[in-house]
């Protein structure tokens, strides 16, 4: 079947030609995604079809580490900021607009958001598609419920001090779990890849003030959606609070800020020491 798809492939494995500890993953498409699993030593990685060679980027145990553990620290924010009640993230802002006005179950109406951002990825740039994109439809949800749960019955009645408390808590997470699993480049949320088309593949400004603009029209269009369905200030200010505003002005810069001095440098330190 590989050969069928990629007419050779050749894999390097320190010296020795064949590899022993990977599960290999083929996708066919425009491009071909190879998706290889590293665990002791670094492979290469090239790919031979009607005369074109592409070189494929080596794939190990770190990387893998950081997809679980950014998508993890993820949805733990997302329960601080649930459990802090005050504002949730722009796209989750988004959300609760639409569950406000479209007379669907919560969860069927997730899927079929998350559906329609899955399609444009993969119409637009498919890279953005992988194990931490699978990792954060199937759990993020569960993660995110079992933490607002837990601290609901460990703080059941939290002042305003400790709610501000968690929020900071949450936003500085979450910006970093986001540059963890995009560094480590083994797929993206499905609304973290528009932000990243945008910049990557369109050119327009830079990624910070493009995550910017995608959070801002999330808002927009979530607190639009409340005031088209009848929605009191009460109502909408459930979602929309002081933590929306801090998240959507700053999670882009502050991604970036721990892109470059947290996550690419640990991908870095983590691989040379591997291979040293």
């Amino acid at each position: 079947m590989v050969a069928r798809y990629l007419g050779v492939v050749e894999v390097a494995r320190s010296n020795r030609v064949t590899p022993t500890n990977e599960v290999l993953s083929v996708f066919s498409g425009k491009t071909f995604l190879l998706t290889l699993f590293a665990w002791r030593d670094k492979i290469t990685l090239r790919c031979e079809r009607g005369g074109k060679v592409e070189k494929l980027k080596a794939i190990g145990p770190v990387r893998i580490i950081m997809s679980f553990a950014g998508v993890f620290i993820c949805a733990v924010s997302i329960g601080m900021f649930k459990f802090a009640a005050l504002g949730v993230d722009p796209f989750q802002t988004l959300m609760a607009g639409l569950d406000y006005v479209v007379p669907i179950s919560f969860g069927t109406l997730y899927v079929i958001v998350n559906a329609v951002l899955l399609l444009f990825a993969l119409f637009t740039e498919k890279h953005y598609i992988g194990i931490a994109t699978v990792i954060n439809l199937l759990f993020l949800g569960y993660i995110v419920k079992f933490t607002q749960d837990l601290l609901t019955d460990l703080i059941a009645q939290p002042s305003l001090w400790i709610r501000i408390v968690f929020l900071a808590v949450g936003i500085v997470s979450i910006c970093l779990s986001l540059s963890l699993y995009m560094t480590a480049d083994l797929g993206v949320s499905t609304y973290d890849a528009v932000a990243l088309v945008m910049y990557n593949k369109w050119k327009i400004w830079k990624f910070k003030y493009d995550r910017i603009l995608t959070d801002i029209v999330c808002i927009i269009i979530g607190i639009c959606l409340f005031v088209i369905g009848g929605g009191n200030f009460d109502t909408i200010s459930g979602s929309v609070g002081v933590g929306t505003v801090i998240t959507a002005l700053f999670m882009g810069p502050l991604i970036e800020f721990f892109n470059f001095h947290i996550s690419k440098p640990l991908l870095k330190k983590f691989n040379n020491t591997r291979h040293a």
